[in-house]
């Protein structure tokens, strides 16, 4: 018979090597982007995938640093919450237990942009 391999990125323990976002988390997130996109107000994104943490940052221009990235620590969930927003600075904007309220900031800006056009 064949040998059985691990999978990549999973550890012996049953535990995640990293953190991920969940589709309906990405769904949401990607639908956000895409409306900014479209109102002209966000160009590029990255992500980024590591063992405590994983982020969506979401840029003006490709060569500046991000305008915003959310952040997603499951360590933090019983805490303050495992979502994080962060501004083009790296203040923490909001901070919360469900995406939704995380990324309300953002939707109220897309407003007064869409409002302003």
């Amino acid at each position: 018979m064949g040998q059985v391999l691990a999978f990549p990125g999973a550890s012996p323990n049953g535990q995640r090597a990293q953190v991920a976002f969940e589709r309906d988390e990405l769904q949401r997130i990607l639908d956000l982007y895409g409306r900014m996109v479209a109102a002209g107000q966000w160009r590029d994104y990255a992500m980024d995938f590591e063992k405590a943490f994983a982020s969506f940052s979401a840029f003006r221009r490709a060569a500046e640093r991000p305008q915003a990235r959310i952040e997603k620590r499951p360590a933090l969930r019983v805490k303050q919450g495992m979502w994080t927003l962060f501004g083009e600075h790296g203040q923490i904007l909001k901070r919360g237990h469900e995406l939704a309220n995380v990324l309300a900031p953002i939707e109220r800006r897309l407003l007064k942009a869409v409002e302003d056009e």
